[in-house]
């Protein structure tokens, strides 16, 4: 799944990115299709917490990262063969990216809720999206958010583990890197093959990590089957929903239906990890969205159609 060049907070990585046809499911079909996929990546995310304890953060990472790219190696059977050097430092460089949203994220919700920690997160694609738009409105955005980040800290960060901040928002640079070299990934690789080889470039970088951290825990058919749960909600399955859904779908439409993350990680976190929110954290998560959701209009609003000649 592809992300578009206008850097609007995405997640996909080598998706065919057109406006197509509703088709016979209408506009609620790819539109249920992206909220599917985000629903799976958050129940997925609370997964991965409640397996921490048995694995730890880095072999939870592993797992996720090797199951998913033996999967997506076996469904996609990239080609290896014709590719320039340019073309596999592009992939390489999306696999690092890959490897580090993930590797900093889980770190995060190891300390913070699954909720604050995927709002924290969001600030990297949004940054991206801002500064990619170059208008004033977007001040305004950014001033939502960061009224959203002071929110989260109860005015003062006291009671929030700012290394767990810390890492959210170190995970949310990588993601920004991830939507830069997502994009340039995807037009250097047909359909889904360079997510396929980023993929497992991030699974061999992980690999002895998660064998220093948890050993021989990675093969306990217990945490293999868990891991490899994790690796299906939180990649393969989300993956695949958005693939289809932007075949039908704006960009610009999936970009804000992927804003709406930090709220799905709320509901998963409330629902299996019983992290209930305060209410000023809920207002905070609510103001990020909506900073999101600005930055996404106001990029999408720089393309404007071509006017017809009288």
């Amino acid at each position: 799944m592809s992300t578009p060049d206008t850097a609007t907070p995405t997640r996909p990585a080598s998706a065919v990115d057109e406006v197509g046809a509703p088709g016979r499911l209408g506009s609620l079909g790819p539109v249920g299709l992206v909220l599917a996929g985000g629903v799976s990546v958050q129940f997925g995310g609370a997964l991965a917490v409640m397996l921490m304890p048995r694995a730890g953060a880095l072999g939870v990472v592993t797992l996720r990262l090797v199951v998913a790219a033996v999967v997506l190696l076996l469904v996609c059977r990239p080609r290896l063969r014709g590719h320039t050097r340019a073309d596999w430092g592009t992939v390489i460089a999306f696999g690092i990216a890959m490897a580090g949203m993930n590797g900093l994220f889980y770190q995060a919700v190891a300390r913070i809720p699954l909720g604050l920690a995927v709002t924290l997160e969001v600030l990297g694609p949004l940054a991206l999206s801002v500064l990619a738009s170059r208008r004033a409105v977007n001040v305004v955005w950014a001033g939502l958010a960061l009224a959203g980040v002071f929110l989260l800290g109860g005015g003062g960060f006291g009671d929030l583990d700012l290394v767990g901040a810390a890492f959210a928002l170190g995970a949310g640079a990588m993601w920004a890197a991830y939507i830069v070299f997502s994009a340039r990934t995807g037009r250097r690789f047909p359909q889904a093959d360079g997510l396929a080889l980023a993929m497992a470039v991030g699974a061999l970088l992980f690999l002895p990590l998660g064998i220093a951290e948890s050993g021989a825990k990675l093969v306990d058919p217990v945490t293999l089957g868990l891991g490899a749960a994790v690796a299906l909600l939180s990649s393969v399955l989300p993956y695949t929903l958005e693939l289809l859904a932007l075949r039908r779908l704006p960009a610009s439409t999936f970009a804000i239906l992927m804003s709406l993350e930090p709220a799905l990680a709320a509901a998963a976190g409330f629902l299996v990890l019983d992290q209930a929110l305060s209410a000023m954290e809920a207002v905070a998560i609510a103001l990020v969205i909506a900073a999101s959701m600005g930055a996404v209009r106001t990029q999408v609003g720089r393309v404007r159609p071509p006017v017809p000649e009288a």
